[in-house]
């Protein structure tokens, strides 16, 4: 193997890794690109009526959008508090 052929090689692997990191940040543009854009308004009237039944905050509900079997799923989750026990009397 000559010099030439090592300095080559790293270039191509250095260009693989380059090509396949330009993918991931392209895929995840497309993916903020496709998201609707009324997840945060349904978040947050998520967000309202909850709080009339549980003390709940912005950061404990989670909403995704993602395609499956070529059908859109929208995906809630919200992680409510832990109930304390009443003391009976």
């Amino acid at each position: 193997m000559s010099l030439i052929d090592l300095i080559f090689g790293r270039r191509n692997k250095t260009a693989e890794v380059a090509r396949d990191r330009l993918q991931i940040i392209i895929a995840q543009e497309r993916a903020k690109e496709q998201a609707p854009d009324y997840l945060p308004t349904l978040q947050k009237e998520l967000l309202e009526v909850l709080s009339k039944y549980v003390h709940v905050s912005l950061d404990d509900i989670r909403i995704t959008q993602e395609k499956q079997n070529g059908m859109d799923v929208l995906e809630l989750n919200i992680t409510l508090p832990e109930q304390q026990k009443k003391a009976e009397a």
